[in-house]
């Protein structure tokens, strides 16, 4: 294992971030579109978002120490705590964004 990461290895790494970001802010526009009656969401939808941040900070959390405990480069730290978040943010993405507007509250 190299001590230095590459420059790819760095892009990996700073893609992956702005990926976890954009994801994370479609599900908080889907999200909030469905409270407000605009986008077809489930009812459980509310209980969703909040039920799922304990497992997936606490999943991110361990899998970032176990990296840095084990002696890995930042990035690869950075990584290793991402991907779980990113993980949930993609599967969270793709669900709501399937759902659609909801017409069924604006008469056309």
């Amino acid at each position: 294992m190299s001590k230095i990461a590459t420059p790819a290895e760095l892009v990996r790494t700073s893609m992956t971030f702005w990926t976890l970001m954009a994801e994370t802010q479609a599900v908080m526009a889907y999200r909030m579109m469905g409270m407000a009656g605009i986008w077809a969401v489930t009812g459980t939808e509310n209980a969703r978002m909040v039920d799922e941040k304990g497992p997936a900070f606490a999943e991110a959390m361990l899998a970032g120490s176990r990296a840095a405990w084990g002696g890995k480069r930042p990035d690869q730290v950075a990584m290793a705590a991402m991907q779980p978040l990113q993980r949930r943010t993609a599967s969270n993405n793709k669900r709501l964004s399937r759902r659609g507007p909801n017409f069924l509250r604006f008469p056309g």
